[in-house]
């Protein structure tokens, strides 16, 4: 006679509580609407500004894009000082490779992934980095909202390069106003 496992009555519940977003950090409804078509109107001005090269390549200039790309982007850069002890050290001898130039200023991360487990790794590593993650909530789907951005059907994640540019003045303006509201509830 085979003996059966008991699996957990609703698996997906460990999985949404892995990724609690912070009340002003996440973006829904009108502020998500502002904060997109900020967004849309500073990738079109720096667009005119740089028209030597194609899109597709300017984009990947400007962005992360995707999952895979936004957690390699944060594999690469070193954890930040604030984190503790071990987590400051690599676990493998990295000193062959060269270190990576491209840093994540913040990350747009669409709250309907489905199935979760496959971005719920993304606010802890960005935490280690000290790269802030704006959450995208919206009914019509998130990651359609962020393809949007970047001209792709859809974006589960865009980590935002530091490049200096008008995109990061205006990424730096929102966090900067997330965090006064979040000094003001606490």
């Amino acid at each position: 006679m085979r003996s059966r496992k008991k699996i957990s009555k609703n698996p997906l519940e460990a999985s949404k509580s892995s990724i609690v977003p912070q009340e002003q950090n996440c973006y829904e409804g009108e502020r998500l609407a502002s904060l997109l078509k900020s967004i849309e109107r500073e990738i079109e001005s720096a667009k005119l500004s740089n028209r030597a090269l194609p899109d597709k390549i300017w984009f990947k200039q400007q962005f992360s894009i995707g999952v895979n790309d936004v957690t390699r982007v944060l594999e690469r850069m070193t954890p930040s000082a604030h984190m503790g002890g071990s987590a400051q050290r690599p676990l493998t001898n990295r000193s062959h490779q060269k270190a990576t130039s491209v840093q994540l200023q913040a990350i747009l991360l669409a709250c309907d992934c489905n199935p979760r487990w496959l971005t719920k790794h993304l606010p802890s590593l960005a935490s280690s980095r000290a790269v802030p993650v704006i959450f995208v909530k919206d009914q019509k789907g998130g990651s359609l909202r962020l393809g949007e951005l970047v001209k792709l059907k859809t974006a589960i994640a865009i980590g935002v390069k530091a490049r200096g540019n008008s995109i990061n003045q205006l990424i730096e303006e929102v966090l900067r106003l997330n965090e006064i509201n979040s000094e003001q509830i606490a």
